[in-house]
């Protein structure tokens, strides 16, 4: 058996005298037709390599020597299965190299845009941004007040733009040159000036401005009276950081005056409340379709909890495109450097503005284990003092002023993070001190449909937590009033109620706030059934009293108060934001044993201390709330709006006949009364009289 030249090897011959069996001639031929083949496919593989070399040299010459050699080096196994395939001209199909000279250039174009990538994308960019522009113009020019939300949220964006430019420019710069000051005796004094010119600037506002509203004295009493509670409750007196104390209150205040009584601060967060509002009613679409409108329109739990599911889906997506992260970081950021606390307690105090009590300690989950106890009990305090974006969608959906809502919540922050460190300040050593913070990990959906998905569909267990919470509650508050009734009845005591003991037991604290005492049983009231039921009733009770006041109920009917005044109406909605009541201690328990079940104990531990502290902190917001309010907007006109024909009872009805009942005086049973102030020698005085004793009951109607 011989092999030479060009020639394929032969069959080995079979004869009689070679003795072999059936088996051992039928292996050898299958290795000699092995044999065969790979010959002819090497062979093959040298035809078409020659052939291919000479189309390539002749269309493209010696310009492209890399396709030459890739045409040339086919492997065998390509050819094989081309030669399998049917990859010939009488098959149908192109050989292999008329399809390359086919794909040529379609891998030229692909690999200029490669090329490219960059170049393309800027020009994109830039054209994009030239048409946002000619809108956004057109959309100004036309209608300024029309297109106020898009030039807020193009000032944002331009904003972010502007600091993340200055920072990659100049950020290490500034960051030497305020180097040397970092342990100078410059900083030390600057820290004392600062704080001498704070403490004489508080001083000398609280003496201007109280002097044409002393009641917010009152206020400013409670506290100083609230922070000496906590102090002397506090773990160990001597290691208390007043740094963190007086930067937590003095961010709190600032942005009290910022919010509450500049006319910029309070028009935006008044506009941002609109907007939530407006946003939120978008609810109605989804519930309506599969409630019905009746439903939705009469029965509470159609109205509030399909926003909860809204609300939780919008927030996952949110969460998903990185916005919530992003903003979350910059405000633990400035609290980060201001305060003194560290990265971990600070971030999950920073979430809690915008997350709840268990989905907050979820953004530090890697790092409770190693944790001090201060800082848990800082990031339990948050839980407590904050209230989530979901629930905060349901009370405003109640008829509660969204502004302040979404003021206390932001004002929160900063007093936790500062009553926290009063009550039990940090002895331990941290791990968590670096100044860079800690990154926030991105959503793990794969896109914003599923992040949508997931969102709603986690928020389904918190309505359903909601609901079952809302009728047990009051359920049980039924039963105590009904129990706490009959053992009066017993000694002669009627009426007598769980929130009856509470309008009493703190009543003080309430005055303390600074609201004025008529409204104080009321305000106690609700302030008992948020600690000691829940949030939820307490935020009904309070829309129920605000929709009594709107609709123009009389203030007292039989000697009972119907409703409070506005200014109680903000120190309530203040001392109510925060899921600081004695069933959150379960749920806050619950969610953090889940994530570190080997420090239970020490959970155990603060937990009570952080309750007490969260409520703490809502009513020191609702104190600063107290002394920062003054009435805003024109006040009503009652000469020419009684003037008009009305026959509907607003507040602004009751506010005008009021007035005029307490302007008109009788001159006997047979006279016609007097008028006095505006409306003496009006025509209209006793026509506006008589509609006025239509709707309301004074001693002047006669």
């Amino acid at each position: 058996m011989s092999q030479s030249g060009n020639h394929p090897p032969s069959f080995p011959a079979l004869t009689s005298e070679s003795g072999w069996h059936g088996t051992e001639f039928f292996l050898s031929s299958l290795r000699h037709q092995k044999k065969s083949t790979n010959w002819r496919e090497q062979e093959m593989e040298k035809t078409n390599g020659k052939e291919a070399f000479a189309l390539t040299t002749v269309e493209t010459g010696i310009e492209n020597p890399g396709l030459e050699l890739t045409e040339e080096g086919i492997s065998p196994e390509r050819s094989k299965r081309t030669e399998e395939g049917g990859h010939s001209l009488r098959g149908g199909l192109e050989p292999p190299i008329q399809l390359r000279r086919t794909l040529q250039p379609f891998t030229r174009a692909r690999s200029f845009c490669k090329t490219h990538a960059g170049l393309f994308k800027k020009i994109l960019l830039s054209l994009l941004c030239l048409a946002y522009t000619a809108y956004f113009l057109a959309a100004c020019i036309l209608d300024f007040h029309r297109a106020l939300a898009l030039f807020v949220l193009t000032c944002l964006v331009l904003l972010v733009l502007v600091h993340r430019f200055l920072k990659r420019l100049f950020g290490e710069k500034l960051t030497r040159c305020l180097k040397p000051l970092k342990n100078s005796r410059l900083k030390f004094w600057m820290k004392w000036v600062l704080a001498g010119v704070s403490l004489i600037g508080l001083i000398l506002w609280l003496a201007l401005d109280t002097a044409q509203r002393p009641e917010q004295l009152i206020s400013f009493a409670g506290i100083c009276m609230f922070i000496i509670i906590l102090f002397a409750c506090s773990k160990h007196h001597s290691a208390v950081s007043w740094r963190a104390v007086l930067w937590g209150l003095g961010l709190q205040f600032v942005f009290g005056i910022l919010v509450i009584r500049t006319d910029p601060g309070f028009n935006a967060f008044q506009w941002l409340g609109e907007q939530v509002q407006i946003f939120l009613s978008y609810t109605v679409a989804g519930s309506s379709f599969v409630f019905g409108d009746v439903l939705v329109k009469d029965v509470f739990a159609f109205q509030a909890l399909p926003i909860i599911l809204f609300f939780g889906c919008v927030m996952s997506i949110l969460y998903y495109l990185g916005l919530v992260q992003w903003v979350v970081q910059k405000i633990a950021w400035f609290l980060q450097i201001t305060m003194g606390t560290t990265a971990t307690e600070t971030l999950a105090v920073a979430g809690n503005i915008f997350v709840g009590m268990t989905e907050a300690p979820l953004l530090i989950r890697p790092y409770l284990a190693d944790m001090t106890l201060s800082e848990i009990h800082a990031v339990m305090t948050g839980g407590f003092a904050t209230i989530s974006g979901t629930v905060l969608g349901a009370f405003i959906s109640f008829g509660i002023d969204a502004s302040s809502l979404i003021s206390a919540s932001v004002m929160a922050a900063p007093s936790a993070l500062a009553l926290s460190k009063l009550v039990y300040p940090e002895v331990e050593e941290s791990k968590f001190k670096n100044k860079e913070g800690v990154k926030l990990p991105p959503g793990k959906e794969k896109n914003v449909l599923e992040a949508a998905s997931n969102g709603a569909t986690d928020a389904v267990g918190l309505a359903t937590n909601v609901a079952a919470n809302l009728i047990a509650f009051l359920a049980v508050l039924a039963f105590i009033n009904a129990a706490l009734s009959w053992l009066g009845e017993m000694v002669d005591i009627q009426g007598l109620t769980f929130q009856v003991i509470c309008s009493y037991v703190l009543r003080p604290m309430v005055f303390m706030m600074g609201v004025e005492w008529p409204d104080c049983p009321m305000v106690a009231e609700m302030v008992g059934i948020k600690f000691f039921t829940n949030e939820f009733v307490a935020y009904q009770q309070l829309s129920q009293y605000k929709n009594k006041r709107l609709s123009g109920v009389e203030e007292w009917i039989e000697g009972k108060k119907q409703w409070i005044s506005v200014r109680a109406e903000i120190i309530t909605t203040f001392s109510l934001c925060g899921f600081a009541n004695l069933s959150s201690i379960g749920i806050t328990l619950g969610g953090l044993t889940s994530m570190v079940p080997h420090r239970k104990s020490d959970l155990s531990k603060v937990v009570v201390s952080a309750l007490f502290t969260g409520a703490c902190v809502s009513l020191i917001s609702a104190c600063v709330a107290g002394i920062l309010y003054v009435p805003r907007g024109a006040e009503t006109d009652c000469v020419s709006f009684l003037n008009t024909s009305f026959t509907n009872r607003t507040y602004e009805t009751y506010v005008c006949c009021r007035e005029l009942f307490q302007s008109t005086s009788l001159n006997g049973t047979y006279n016609p009364p007097s008028f006095s102030g505006p409306w003496e020698d009006k025509e209209f005085s006793p026509i506006a009289l008589d509609n006025c004793c239509d709707l309301y009951t004074s001693a002047v109607c006669v």
